[in-house]
């Protein structure tokens, strides 16, 4: 793309910093290694030291990218590894990637099930966002992107959990773009589809069970419940998390965008 081309849509992010959450597989991976193919130095933030170095290893870029450990079980523990991130160097930009609970009927679940969903999406975004936030003002520029749910839009069959949670962190993330767009910083949320990552083999695999229909079959159902009559790839979620991290999305904020092949029913 030549330079006048880049001067109609900017998305280089050389020089700056993104923490990528649950980044060493599916959407997670998918951002950060879409995030530093323009540019930006990335530092992974997940629980598994080993699949850590190896993701850090196989992210593009002549950066030197870095990893922390946190689990978002233990907000505590994700509030150590932030500070001690943010202690080093201002983070530009922030996704907030953790994977959902355990799907079932909202009528059958337990108290402890929306307690620690809340704390491990909710609670552990506004660690993250508060301990960012300094940085992003002083640069004047911020962007914080939250991988939530399209059931914020339209609340999905036998998640109850999931789908109450995820509705939290939306009105969470409206209420800080209302509060920070002064500064520059924007935060949206990208609402996934069924996207093929290890999250949706698990739900496949749960329903597969309780219904007595073959993964297969209920995976074909899945896709032909889409326009596009197709399920999904991480790269196609992660490159519009990429989109608004960018400066090009420098007027976009507050908003729910599903990346879900048309599937949503709402607008």
């Amino acid at each position: 793309m030549s330079n006048e081309h880049n001067e109609w849509m900017p998305l280089n992010l050389s020089g700056k910093t993104a923490v990528v959450c649950g980044s060493t597989q599916g959407i997670g991976w998918a951002a950060a290694s879409h995030l530093a193919g323009l540019g930006a130095r990335i530092v992974l933030l997940a629980r598994n030291e080993q699949r850590l170095k190896e993701a850090h290893a196989k992210l593009p870029g002549n950066i030197d990218h870095g990893f922390a450990v946190a689990d978002f079980s233990k907000p505590s523990n994700v509030q150590e590894a932030i500070k001690r991130i943010v202690e080093k160097e201002p983070i530009h930009i922030l996704v907030n990637n953790t994977g959902g609970p355990a799907g079932g009927p909202i009528v059958d679940a337990e108290i402890d099930a929306f307690r620690n969903t809340f704390e491990q999406h909710l609670v552990c975004n506004q660690i993250l966002a508060q301990a960012v936030l300094p940085g992003m003002k002083s640069a004047g520029y911020g962007r914080i992107i939250n991988v939530i749910s399209t059931s914020v839009k339209q609340p999905l069959p036998n998640l109850g959990v999931s789908n109450t949670i995820r509705g939290a962190v939306a009105s969470w993330a409206k209420t800080w773009a209302n509060e920070v767009g002064v500064h520059g910083i924007t935060v949206n949320n990208v609402l996934p589809g069924a996207t093929n990552t290890a999250r949706l083999d698990q739900i496949i695999e749960n329903k597969s069970t309780k219904t007595n229909t073959s993964s297969a079959e209920i995976r074909q159902q899945m896709a032909n419940a889409v326009p596009m009559k197709r399920t999904g790839n991480p790269e196609e979620v992660g490159r519009a998390i990429a989109f608004l991290a960018s400066p090009s999305a420098s007027y976009i904020s507050g908003v729910n965008l599903p990346v879900d092949g048309g599937r949503t029913s709402s607008l």
